[in-house]
């Protein structure tokens, strides 16, 4: 990818003129910003340092101290941050990082992930001639571990840029990753640290490739499993970075505006260091990943001076019709690509019990509810520690030696969401799909959230084993209560999806092509014609196959699926096609997401947080962990820290297995 920025060398450029204008802009009562702005955002770096010497030689004084008296807040920052060069701004950044109680790892990561060696090198001497101090030392002083030895690693700046690979080597490293990780009990940290911090980009590439191949996964799902902390989120930074740079910014600078307050610092940052070097692809690579343009992200989230400042760095603001550029085009095609490849490692955070004794833990139980109150530490330590299998067990056991139904006795002992959370635990898999399909149709009112979910999350085993347990439990059919309880088009999707017939072949690559096709011409016929033709192909198809139809689909269309069915389509429909597609991009993912939502912002659905965290806690709670972290810059058991409270909380965190 060639990469393009948006401020260039103004022509007919003067410092001295542009000197005066921006004293003529700040002296006397009030400062004029707008001038300031519009000046200072249409020259390049160097010309910014010309007119900073022109200020001095003419007017005798600082101009950065000058702007630093006349402007205030973020404002001030920006501006101020434009006219350092990239070396002594990039070592503010990491002198800011390190300096005073506790290290901003974030911005660490950031830079020393995504600069060339001749930009870690500037910056090292820059930090030096700035804070008289050497950046390795202070690095050192501030962080520990294997992610102190992989920021010493980048900060030599001696990645191999020679842009010469070989064959023989790409495919030893490759094997030495797998080796190193996925291959042997615990990881070999310094083999990853060795490798991806000293080759070169397109040797990498296709290490990556290879790699794929060996283990049947990508690099970034291994260093998920293998790795935590914040050395993982450093070698997942490293690993994007050697992808494609514009993609890792272009997710940097959503995760700092998306919800409650923007991350100032990080968006200023970004927008100040990209804006000569590739904020065109930055901008393809937003709309690609969030259908929404930088541009437009940006007005919404900030204001004033400071909003119309980002927004000359920014440029424009792309065009919304849903046609990608040619290389967004190739970036979707080869993610669509990448997914239909890859084999996911899924891992749960619960497993069975080692030494199990259903007859001792039913004794346990009995006793934790017996007499004058209840033990619910007793209670939460058997139920969170075994399987399905393993509770089944108790649950019988418990009849068999003490003649008492377990449920019962543990729904009149707990109350609320501990409760709820502890009797779907006690459930077997169908009876709690049932279970909630049964709680998400009850009532006044629907939740049809829940309805796509558990349908399009779950194999066709399970919506089959699903429909017998609502048949018993209920004594009508789910397909019944489904066509009672919705309408049109979204009530025959969601029967289409509980007759648990999706294909669960591997991809064929001539059907896919003909899928795509006919999903493309759909897209130019009218609503109904589209959505049924959709709804035919997407409730029917098996995940693999379908990964390979929207990968095509970008090549037919040159659009991709998911913006297709935000724009075209709308409400339930609209979110059950969606759900779909994300679930056969990425299902961990789309889980994390669906646990953002149930715990963000003024209160929690609870019943949500409960359904994804008991159903999910043995087949890949431990991948949607990573995805929850990866996307929201903050753990789902922090979430659950946050957002919960008392025996319920502390049941959560058990099967959330952990904090990364």
């Amino acid at each position: 990818m060639v990469f393009r920025g948006i401020i260039t060398d103004a022509p007919d450029f003067d410092p001295s003129t542009d000197a005066e204008t921006l004293y003529n802009a700040m002296k006397g009562m009030g400062s004029d910003k707008e001038a300031i702005l519009d000046l200072v955002t249409s020259r390049s770096n160097v010309q910014r340092q010309e007119i900073i010497a022109a200020y001095k030689c003419n007017f005798g004084q600082d101009l950065i101290e000058d702007l630093k008296y006349e402007l205030t807040g973020k404002f001030e920052r920006l501006i101020v941050s434009l006219m350092r060069t990239p070396a002594y701004h990039d070592a503010k950044e990491i002198n800011d990082a390190v300096k005073g109680a506790g290290t901003n790892e974030k911005v660490l990561i950031e830079v020393m992930a995504s600069r060339n060696n001749q930009q870690i090198q500037d910056m090292v001497a820059a930090y030096k001639d700035a804070y008289g101090s050497d950046i390795e030392e202070d690095i050192i002083a501030d962080t520990s571990g294997h992610f102190k030895k992989t920021l010493i690693v980048l900060l030599q700046g001696t990645r191999d840029e020679s842009g010469v690979v070989d064959a023989d080597l790409v495919e030893q490293d490759a094997q030495d990753l797998y080796a190193a990780g996925e291959e042997q009990w615990g990881t070999d940290e310094a083999k990853f640290i060795m490798i991806l911090g000293n080759r070169s980009k397109t040797h990498l590439h296709m290490v990556f490739d290879a790699y794929e191949k060996i283990g049947e996964t990508t690099i970034e799902d291994s260093i998920k499993n293998e790795l935590s902390g914040d050395f993982e989120r450093l070698m997942l930074a490293v690993v994007q970075c050697i992808r494609n740079v514009p993609m890792f910014y272009a997710k940097r600078l959503y995760k700092s505006m998306k919800g409650l307050g923007t991350a100032d610092n990080t968006l200023i940052r970004i927008m100040i260091s990209r804006s000569e070097i590739d904020m065109l692809d930055i901008r393809e690579c937003f709309r690609l990943l969030y259908e929404k343009s930088l541009y437009n992200m940006i007005k919404d989230d900030t204001s004033g001076d400071y909003k119309r400042t980002l927004l000359n760095l920014c440029g424009g603001d792309d065009d919304l019709a849903g046609e990608f550029f040619p290389e967004a085009a190739q970036i979707a095609y080869k993610m669509w690509e990448t997914s239909a490849m890859t084999k996911v490692q899924l891992r749960p955070t619960l497993r069975p019990a080692h030494d199990f004794d259903p007859a001792a833990d039913a004794q346990a139980l009995r006793k934790a509810m017996k007499g004058f109150g209840t033990d619910e530490d007793a209670i939460i330590e058997i139920i969170a520690h075994r399987s399905n299998a393993q509770r089944q067990e108790i649950r019988q056991t418990f009849k068999s030696l003490l003649g008492r139904d377990l449920m019962k006795d543990l729904k009149s002992e707990l109350s609320k969401n501990l409760e709820r959370l502890i009797i779907g635990l006690m459930l077997t898999p169908a009876e709690f799909d049932a279970k909630m399909m049964k709680k998400a149709m009850e009532g006044a009112g629907t939740d049809e959230h829940a309805l796509i979910e558990i349908l399009v999350t779950r194999s066709s085993e399970q919506i089959l084993d699903m429909n017998a347990a609502y048949q018993a439990g209920y004594t009508k059919s789910m397909e019944e209560a489904i066509n009672s309880d919705t309408s049109g088009l979204f009530c025959r999707i969601l029967v289409s999806l509980a007759q648990g017939a999706r294909e669960e072949e591997p991809a064929n690559e001539e059907r896919a092509n003909a899928d795509a096709q006919e999903l493309a011409d759909a897209c130019n016929a009218d609503s109904d014609d589209m959505e049924n033709k959709f709804m035919s192909i997407l409730c029917t198809r098996s995940f693999p196959h379908l990964r390979r139809v929207f990968q095509e689909f970008v090549r037919y269309s040159n659009k991709d699926i998911e913006q297709i069915i935000k724009k075209e389509m709308s409400g339930d429909v609209k979110n059950a096609f969606y759900a779909i597609v994300r679930s056969v991009k990425n299902q961990p993912s789309y889980f994390a997401d669906r646990l953002y939502k149930a715990m963000k912002g003024l209160g929690t659905d609870d019943r949500a947080l409960i359904r994804i965290m008991v159903s999910r806690s043995e087949i890949d709670l431990f991948n949607i962990r990573k995805e929850f972290k990866e996307t929201h810059d903050v753990s789902l058991h922090e979430f659950i820290q946050g957002d919960t409270s008392g025996d319920y909380r502390k049941t959560l965190q058990l099967l959330c297995g952990g904090e990364d």
